[in-house]
C-alpha cells in the first residue's frame, strides 16, 4: 500500500490498482440469450402493467 504525508501530517493511503481485463465481444450464441431474457424481461413489465390497470 501505498502512503504519503502532506503538511498537516495527515496520512493518505492508496490500495494498489488491480491488472486491467478488456471486455470481449459476447459470442453469438451468448447474444441469443440476451435477446431471449430482453424478451421474457418485456412479457414481465407488459403482464405487470397490464394486470395493474385491470385492478386499478
Amino acid at each position: 500500500m501505498y502512503t504519503t504525508v502532506n503538511e498537516d501530517g495527515v496520512l493518505n493511503n492508496y490500495p494498489t490498482e488491480p491488472k486491467m481485463q478488456f471486455a470481449e465481444y459476447p459470442a453469438i450464441w451468448e447474444q441469443r440469450q440476451y435477446v431471449i431474457q430482453g424478451v421474457f424481461a418485456t412479457l414481465l413489465v407488459t403482464t405487470l402493467v397490464l394486470i395493474a390497470f385491470v385492478a386499478g
